[in-house]
């Protein structure tokens, strides 16, 4: 695990240039109306979905009830020859990736080589059943060969549950951060932390987003790559529906996030559950999980779902 994070640790050794003018945000026009992949869905739940830098590979969590399963929740994957092209069929990413425990909420480092999920799995910092952060790598980022997972340890990870891993690095500095959510004594429910890689090639302790974070429960968030539109999963009061996706925006890196972020604009949000942003690398396109059906008084089981917008 230590080569692993080391490998990491890279990233944080970039100092911007001196003189160089602060990046600002781009703009963008609304949201439009999602989508339902139905090439990735089934009738069990479907979500935590991510995509590969390129948009042709797409990893995800399902319980589906399916000959390939390991666990209740596995992480799979789908690949498409073009972005205009639908998903293939999806596989299991197996043993030792799955486990016969809770495996899921995916994300992907930037240079892709490096996959952060969430697992129940025993061998973490608190009792099985908690759960904790776990990565894997893999050489060749055209390859699903993923070597077997390891803890982020102790550090990062406490005896209460670590959820939702999101990856991001500074533009500027390249210091990589890690946001997710936690119940560990202090949270008002599950409040989003955040981890940087130190010297060490560790992620050090979580620190409080007060930012992302509110009384109630606040877990995946997503950080567009020029860090200045984030997206939040809550439950907080005034959304539109049982948990909403939120946003905040700032204008450049040196800004601090608005203390109170945004109900998304639009359609994206349902009277049901909407949650686990991710945002393509141009920032048009934005996956999602929702338990909307057609019927809009009811709410089912979690589907992906997508909607796009245009950069101005």
């Amino acid at each position: 695990m230590r080569r692993s994070l080391i490998l990491l640790c890279l990233l944080a050794s970039y100092t911007a240039a001196p003189g160089t003018s602060p990046r600002r945000a781009e703009t963008f026009g609304d949201w439009s109306l999602p989508v339902n992949v139905a090439s990735l869905n089934t009738a069990s739940n479907d979500m935590y979905a991510v995509l590969s830098k390129d948009e042709l590979t797409v990893y995800f969590t399902s319980d589906r009830p399916d000959p390939t399963s390991v666990g209740g929740d596995d992480l799979w994957f789908a690949t498409r020859e073009s972005v205009d092209a639908p998903w293939g069929t999806a596989q299991n990413m197996g043993e030792p990736i799955n486990s016969l425990f809770a495996d899921s909420l995916p994300m992907l480092s930037y240079d892709e080589h490096v996959m952060f999920f969430h697992s129940t799995r025993p061998g973490g910092c608190g009792l099985t059943g908690t759960g904790d952060i776990w990565m894997t790598r893999r050489h060749n980022k055209r390859l699903q060969e993923w070597e077997p997972p390891a803890n982020l340890g102790c550090v990062l990870n406490t005896a209460s549950t670590e959820i939702a891993p999101a990856f991001f690095e500074d533009p500027e500095n390249e210091q990589v951060t890690l946001f997710y959510g936690s119940n560990r004594p202090g949270s008002q429910d599950f409040d989003v932390y955040a981890s940087a890689i130190g010297e060490d090639g560790y992620f050090g302790p979580g620190v409080l987003v007060p930012e992302f974070s509110s009384s109630k429960r606040d877990t995946r968030i997503f950080i567009r790559k020029d860090g200045l539109e984030a997206f939040i999963t809550s439950n907080r009061d005034f959304g539109q529906g049982l948990i909403d996706i939120w946003t905040s925006t700032r204008e450049t890196l040196s800004d601090p996030w608005p203390l109170i972020p945004i109900d998304v604009p639009g359609l994206v949000n349902s009277k049901c559950d909407d949650g686990s942003p991710s945002l393509s690398r141009d920032g048009t396109t934005l996956y999602f999980f929702s338990s909307r059906t057609d019927d809009p008084d009811k709410c089912g089981k979690r589907d992906i779902w997508y909607t796009t917008r245009v950069k101005f």
